[in-house]
């Protein structure tokens, strides 16, 4: 081994050893504790069950209805937050240098704890008391402020919850496309247009092409927030009425601390863990794909 080699291992080895100590312990526990029927109040007492706790999580309703909310409100929160967000940062790029004060402001939601958003965004949809409504009686929307139950109506609420997730994270998406923007040469975007290319497909075979990466960046981060999305439902509902807003990271807080079942909630919690690896590799193939470029 070269004295260069030795150097960069070197220089690896405490960040190795700190992942090792925080991440790949936990997992391996985790995935321990899956195999065996243990339960919270007495982890010391344990029976060997194998696969048995997967099998139920596979098989369970309420695990299976929990994983598709949790699909939709991950596409629904992302959709919004990537369409806003990038607009956002084409809206800046254009404006360049001046968007300085409007970046500074759009980047505020960020600086607010998941919390504080959740209950916020719980004031403006709750009930009949809930400031949206008002708002949108005032401009002739709805008759009532009774009209609309963001947070009680049960084919809603999934979806209503997601607002404070858009409205708390789009700027992210907006700061992220932009630094991606900035880094594109000004040469290749002046040469499409001597060629005759318009606005629309500078952007379409320039702009979209260069900036996959930060796609890619964009839709694996906030992807697999979205999907382990916790307080911002909790603090909204709960997951009610009637676990219509229960999400999968939800479930699998119910089934440890209210049922205290650590064997059932490790297998579900593994589950989700190899299903955000599986979707990181495929939104980082499909979307970057550097090999191919």
């Amino acid at each position: 081994m070269s004295s260069e080699n030795r150097f960069v291992l070197g220089m690896l080895m405490p960040a190795a050893l700190f992942l090792g100590l925080l991440v790949a312990y936990p997992i391996c526990l985790l995935i321990y504790n899956s195999l065996f029927a243990v339960k919270t109040i007495a982890p010391d007492v344990r029976e060997w069950v194998g696969l048995a706790n997967y099998a139920n999580a596979l098989t369970s309703p309420r695990i299976a209805e929990s994983a598709a909310r949790t699909i939709k409100y991950s596409v629904f929160a992302l959709s919004f937050e990537f369409i806003f967000g990038f607009c956002a940062a084409l809206l800046f790029n254009a404006i360049a240098d001046r968007s300085r004060l409007h970046r500074t402001v759009f980047a505020l939601p960020l600086m607010v704890p998941p919390i504080v958003a959740g209950l916020l965004w719980r004031f403006l949809l709750i009930g009949n008391i809930g400031i949206l409504n008002y708002g949108l009686v005032a401009i002739g929307l709805i008759h009532s402020p009774g009209d609309i139950q963001w947070l009680s109506d049960q084919d809603l609420v999934i979806y209503s919850v997601a607002f404070a997730d858009i409205w708390l994270t789009t700027s992210f998406v907006a700061l992220v496309s932009y630094a991606g923007l900035t880094n594109i040469p000004k040469d290749l975007i002046e040469a499409a247009r001597i060629d005759g290319a318009n606005a629309l497909n500078r952007f379409w075979h320039v702009t979209l092409p260069m900036m996959r990466p930060v796609i890619a960046v964009v839709v694996i981060v906030r992807g697999v927030d979205a999907a382990k999305t916790f307080d911002l439902i909790w603090i909204q509902t709960q997951g009610g009425p009637a676990h219509s807003s229960e999400v999968f990271s939800m479930n699998i807080y119910q089934r440890m601390v209210r049922y205290g079942d650590l064997g059932s909630a490790s297998a579900s919690a593994t589950l989700f863990l190899l299903v955000m690896i599986i979707l990181a590799a495929v939104a980082y193939w499909k979307i970057w794909r550097p090999s191919h470029d």
